[in-house]
């Protein structure tokens, strides 16, 4: 049986961090009114600011709650990092493709054709396996951020766990921490399945040249036949998809070929080439085809969207990483993603001892007529969603983080304040917006939220098209905008973020058999938690682009990944809403990026 994620199980990777604090309530509720202002007019925000402030008042139901709060805060790991888990992902009934899972597109590697893409699918397991040993062996450095220790407990959980879809919410197995653990990872060619072990059975990791004449085989036995895309059933409705799975559960033959899938190290999708167009669409077609497969007739049944890490390789030199969030999440997985590309650039360092090996299992699936029917809404579904998303990745070329610095100026600040001022352009209005920040530098932290639309953001855009206001003055309310919001983000950072200590409220008083605080029943928390700019900064040493899909319907994601003297980014929004157009904020967002240059460096 799998062992569920409980923290007994993972090794202490978070003994050198300090517990993550509740914050003080009052403090939370000024933030979380002053986060409104720019987005409300006078006489809503007058409503809201009555109905905070009795709910904050002392003795009230606010300050019970706290105090439960900070009760579990004192006996409990992490007070809201397993709530904001289950609430934001496990209890969410959105299909995972777009909607859910982030993909990681990296620079097209320098080949085409299968014969290096096995090899280099070769040298890419072997490195996994290498950074897995360096967990296992304690070896694994612990990562720091501004001088402080990050919790490093995620990494060991990144293998061998697969989100198992239920009726109301999903959970996590996890199955690295158990006796046995596995020694195989999943091998996906042509909608076709296969158990391949990876470790000697002497225990010792496979070299590259033994993987790669296993991953031959592996071709060898998975040529294009009418194969059923079973991987498809992953990319439905959480409910839908629970219902398949207890269908396809029921055959003997298809729990055990599902089993070998979740239980696996990691999958290793062998992707047919992407179709070529011109070189500036490709990396956003590129991109696309990491998230989703790039539809029924591509490689979306190369996929298991519940497994927690799938690596993608294409045989055009295209490849990436896609990974479910209720388990891993951006940083590990960049650190990963690194360590991959040092270990690529060493020569194969170990001859293959000359064992014979047993050869790749295939995993095979009865399909009965109700699973064959469950696969063709799946496929309809998923291709209506695909059609539905508009995705637009670039490499802005004029500066990256450098400039930012040389003027004292936050390059993530910089960027968010960008942000705003694009979207306003294009929208005539500022949106709630939300950047996701790290809080690994506590016991078990996840992520939190800052919001990025101040009233620092909407002086400054509201000067910035102005021919009245001079330049020194936009320059001015330029940097009190950044620097507003580097302060907002250091708040965060120590753990003062809003939107889980409000979330946590909330579930304290569902928890307690409490109807919902009316706070959290007003228009304005609708409205301000409406995101319509979900964005995220992932840095990386590498030149890869992070991309996933809005979360409301008429909103924009984008992901970015500043270099030095340049900057990905991506930009998704659905077709469907007539309103957001991710190609025209990608433009609007070039134009101001460079126009901020010009504001700080006057060529005239």
């Amino acid at each position: 049986l799998p062992i569920l994620i409980r923290p007994s199980h993972i090794p202490c990777f978070s003994s050198s961090v300090p517990p993550q604090p509740v914050p003080p309530l009052v403090q939370t509720l000024q933030s979380y009114l002053r986060s409104l202002e720019p987005l409300l007019p006078p006489e809503e925000l007058s409503h809201t600011r009555r109905m905070v402030q009795e709910f904050g008042r002392p003795g009230g139901l606010g300050a019970r709650l706290q105090e439960a709060l900070e009760k579990r805060a004192r006996h409990t790991k992490n007070w809201i990092s397993p709530w904001w888990v289950q609430w934001a992902y496990l209890e969410s009934r959105q299909p995972l493709p777009v909607h859910s899972n982030p993909a990681i597109s990296l620079p097209r590697r320098d080949y085409n054709g299968w014969r290096s893409q096995l090899v280099f699918a070769s040298k890419l397991i072997a490195a996994v396996l290498d950074f897995k040993a360096k967990i296992n062996t304690g070896q694994l450095p612990v990562e720091y951020m501004r001088g402080m220790p990050l919790c490093m407990e995620l990494y060991p959980l990144l293998f061998s766990s697969c989100r198992i879809p239920g009726p109301k919410h999903d959970y996590i197995a996890h199955h690295g921490r158990s006796r046995h653990s596995p020694t195989h990872i999943t091998v996906v060619r042509n909608y076709q399945f296969f158990q391949l072990e990876v470790y000697n059975s002497d225990g010792s990791r496979m070299t590259e040249s033994q993987i790669h004449g296993q991953l031959l085989r592996i071709r060898s036995q998975s040529w294009k036949t009418d194969k059923e895309p079973m991987g498809i059933l992953t990319s439905e409705h959480r409910h839908t998809w629970g219902q398949a799975y207890n269908r396809l559960l029921k055959d003997k033959l298809n729990k055990e070929s599902v089993r070998l899938i979740e239980t696996g190290l990691f999958s290793l999708c062998l992707d047919s080439p992407v179709m070529r167009i011109s070189d500036e669409k490709y990396a956003s077609r590129k991109a696309a085809q990491v998230l989703h497969g790039g539809g029924t007739f591509s490689n979306s049944g190369n996929r298991w969207f519940d497994k927690t890490l799938q690596f993608v390789v294409g045989e055009d030199g295209s490849w990436g990483l896609l990974y479910e969030p209720a388990t891993a999440e951006g940083p590990p997985i960049a650190t990963l993603l690194d360590h991959i590309l040092e270990y690529c650039e060493k020569p194969d360092p170990k001859r293959a001892p000359l064992v014979p090996l047993p050869m790749p299992k295939k995993l095979y699936f009865h399909i009965d007529r109700e699973i064959k029917r469950d696969i063709e809404h799946a496929k309809q579904n998923l291709d209506i969603l695909i059609n539905d998303l508009d995705v637009n990745v670039f490499n802005f070329k004029r500066f990256g983080k450098d400039l930012p610095k040389q003027h004292n100026l936050s390059p993530n600040s910089f960027i968010q304040v960008a942000l705003q001022l694009a979207y306003y352009r294009v929208h005539n209005e500022v949106c709630p917006a939300c950047d996701i920040a790290s809080q690994r530098m506590f016991q078990g932290g996840r992520t939190e939220y800052i919001r990025s639309p101040t009233n620092q953001t909407l002086k400054f855009i509201l000067a910035f098209d102005d021919p009245s206001v001079s330049r020194e003055a936009k320059l001015q309310l330029f940097r009190e905008a950044v620097d507003t919001y580097t302060a907002l983000t250091l708040q965060v950072l120590k753990g003062h973020g809003i939107d889980h200590h409000l979330l946590g409220l909330k579930l304290q008083a569902i928890e307690e058999g409490l109807s919902i605080p009316k706070v959290f029943m007003d228009t304005a928390y609708g409205l301000a938690t409406h995101w319509k700019l979900r964005t995220g900064q992932v840095p990386a040493n590498t030149d890869s682009v992070m991309c996933f899909g809005p979360l409301v319907p008429d909103g924009y994601a984008i992901c970015y990944n500043p270099q030095a003297d340049h900057v990905h980014f991506s930009i998704t929004a659905f077709n469907c809403c007539e309103e957001t157009h991710a190609e025209t904020l990608a433009l609007t967002l070039k134009d101001t990026l460079c126009q901020l240059q010009e504001l700080l460096q006057p060529t005239v």
